[in-house]
């Protein structure tokens, strides 16, 4: 006992000085005296393994190694950001939000916007549970051992916190730490990592922890998600984290107005420089919890929150030629050939040039100097001539696909040019493989892009059904594939088969239907026969299902190549129907009405009650209109929302009312 004791004091000593040199940046031992803890704390736990703590200090160090990291569905979906670029976007924002909540007081919180790769990390009673990438917002990749390893990151919780949350932040690598690897690099003759971000990203993903523990990682946390969480705004959830142990900026600032935003962006705009980590902006969150709740989110952002994004840094370079790429649709992009060039941290060696009238407009010409610059601080572009070069004649576009040498095709109204040869264009039916295999599509583990370049140019594949017909013997002699990639390979598409339908209709590519459409379209026709036989009128009928939208799913389905890939891949077991879960208390008592949640509840979360709508066949809207049958309302439910829905005579019931009327 006296043992476990023992440990169990160096374990809290040793987790508070962590917290007080990479956290608070005040240490109050030396590195000796800490070394010498661990040492001690390491031997114990050596001669008593019987108390092992997979959260003890000592694990830091990393040493577990991950070969496949396993893909973690997210508790609550990681949204991405709107952005805005002037002040006056800002005050468009702000005008939409309080259309929605009626010119109620606002505050904000405003953060820096770090540039480095998003984490959710999982705590239960204090303890850190797992941690994962944000992927695609849906889910991610499981990267605990090596999130352990960054110091900043409190294995165990201190004071009064909820048994279970996650929290987000940013994983990032300073830039004084950067400096010191690519230095080490470059005196062993090593290539140097190219940017921060890009390096901090790319070291979660590292197989062995121990290697990753060397680099000095350092996260940065902003935002707490959970049920039943100990305060009701923003700015109160980051002094929270803070009292727990996290890292969390002391940057951040509460706005009682926009003006007071402006002041903030105003400042960093200049100060960020003086930062010892790379940041691209600012962060601006609605303050209160119940009016984040009223605002809800489109498909993609949360609405209560945007970015504003400082202005991109400006090069000139030399346009060395321009070359034109064939996208999956047949899409054609002019792709500008340049001097290489440091720009925001990144060597940049090409731009896109958008299309044929951009071209023109900018008068772009083989060896001019141009003006480059990184679009919301990723895509390189170029947005004008500094210098004419020697080119007297201006750029011609081209007329021809550089791939299949047909005649391209421009409808009117559409800015791009099109290679129309959908069924022959090798850039095109590869790029729609690729689009099958990709991880918001199919996600077929040990199947790449180059891969499938391989199997299509070796006459293995010519459209993604042939996928399923791959045997080992046929792909292990392709370049870099040995017997375990190649199982791994053939494994992986066999596993695809559970792919819930909803992200197989993404798969097939059909143009103009992405993530959100495809689950509108399942959710709505339930099968892919069901969809196919749909005529255009009844497409438009599905909620924001367009006409351009609709004429493509028709045009999909009128051509019979399509239809055969289809059939085949039913064949192989492809999921084409949705696969309805069984619930027992579901029942159709609300099918053809339409209910709006509004405020906060105490039977329900809002997403329980959400659900519980859509179990028993209504609909939920997201905001109120004619077409609104019932708001159930809460408290502190939006004025808005209350006058809009009195304005039009629609009924206002209670949750324990919608009790009531399913049990009735």
């Amino acid at each position: 006992m006296e043992i476990q004791i023992k440990i169990q004091q160096l374990r809290e000593e040793l987790n508070q000085h962590n917290h007080n040199y990479y956290v608070l940046d005040h240490p109050t031992i030396s590195d000796f005296e800490f070394d010498s803890k661990l040492k001690q704390l390491q031997d114990l736990e050596l001669q008593h393994p019987e108390f092992f703590d997979e959260n003890s200090p000592t694990q830091r160090v990393g040493g577990a190694i991950t070969k496949n990291f396993q893909t973690v569905v997210h508790e609550n979906r990681m949204y991405s950001l709107d952005n805005s670029y002037s002040k006056e976007d800002l005050q468009d924002w702000e005008t939409k939000i309080q259309k929605v909540l009626g010119n109620v007081p606002l505050q904000y919180t405003c953060e820096l916007k770090y540039d480095g790769a998003s984490i959710s990390i999982t705590y239960q009673d204090g303890k850190l549970l797992k941690a994962v990438t944000r992927g695609d917002g849906f889910q991610g990749d499981d990267v605990t051992n090596n999130i352990k390893t960054i110091r900043s990151i409190p294995l165990q919780l201190q004071g009064d916190y909820p048994s279970k949350f996650d929290i987000r932040g940013e994983i990032i690598l300073p830039l004084e730490g950067f400096e010191k690897m690519n230095q080490e690099l470059i005196e062993i003759g090593e290539q140097p990592f190219s940017n921060p971000r890009n390096t901090a990203s790319g070291s979660l993903k590292l197989q062995d922890s121990a290697e990753v523990a060397k680099r000095p990682l350092d996260c940065l946390l902003y935002f707490i998600t959970g049920n039943n969480l100990p305060f009701q705004t923003q700015y109160s959830g980051l002094e929270a984290a803070r009292n727990w142990g996290f890292k969390v900026p002391s940057q951040s600032k509460l706005a009682a107005n926009l003006d007071e935003v402006f002041e903030f962006i105003n400042y960093w705009d200049v100060h960020r420089h003086d930062l010892p980590y790379e940041t691209d902006g600012v962060v601006i969150k609605v303050d209160d919890f119940n009016l984040q709740n009223e605002l809800g989110y489109t498909a993609k952002s949360p609405r209560w929150a945007i970015a504003y994004k400082f202005k991109s840094e400006q090069v000139t370079t030399i346009l060395n030629s321009i070359s034109y790429q064939v996208g999956r649709t047949g899409a054609i992009t002019p792709v500008a050939n340049l001097e290489p060039v440091q720009l925001a941290g990144t060597i940049v060696k090409r731009a896109s040039l958008h299309n044929a009238d951009q071209i023109e407009k900018l008068d772009i010409r083989v060896g001019d100097t141009v003006f480059v610059e990184k679009g919301g601080e990723i895509i390189p572009k170029i947005i004008g001539v500094s210098q004419r070069g020697n080119q007297a004649a201006p750029t011609k576009y081209i007329t021809h696909c550089p791939e299949c040498n047909s005649e391209l095709t421009r409808k009117e109204g559409e800015a791009q040019h099109y290679c129309p040869n959908y069924y022959g264009c090798p850039p095109q039916i590869i790029g729609r493989i690729q689009h099958y295999i990709s991880r918001k599509a199919m996600d077929i583990e040990g199947l790449g892009g180059e891969t499938v370049s391989l199997l299509y140019e070796n006459g293995l594949v010519k459209d993604y059904s042939d996928l399923y017909e791959l045997t080992v013997d046929q792909v292990i002699p392709l370049e870099r594939m040995a017997q375990k990639s190649a199982d791994n390979l053939v494994n992986g598409i066999e596993k695809s088969k559970e792919v819930p339908f909803e992200r197989v209709l993404f798969a097939l590519g059909i143009r103009y239907v992405g993530e959100t459409v495809a689950k509108k379209l399942a959710k709505h026709y339930k099968s892919i026969i069901s969809l196919s036989q749909a005529s255009l009128m009844d497409l438009i009928l599905v909620d924001e299902i367009g006409d351009r939208i609709a004429q493509s799913v028709i045009e999909f389905f009128e051509n019979q190549d399509n239809i055969k890939i289809i059939e085949r891949l039913q064949s192989f077991g492809v999921q084409f129907e949705i696969i309805e879960k069984f619930n027992p208390n579901a029942t159709d008592k609300l099918v053809g009405k339409t209910f709006v949640v509004s405020g906060v509840f105490e039977l329900f979360s809002r997403d329980d009650l959400k659900k519980s709508i859509e179990d028993n066949g209504g609909k939920v809207g997201s905001s109120i209109s004619a077409k609104t049958d019932y708001v159930v309302a809460g408290d502190n439910m939006g004025p808005a929302k209350l006058e809009k829905a009195n304005q039009l005579g629609i009924l206002i019931i209670s949750e324990q009312d919608f009790v009531e009327m399913i049990k009735g």
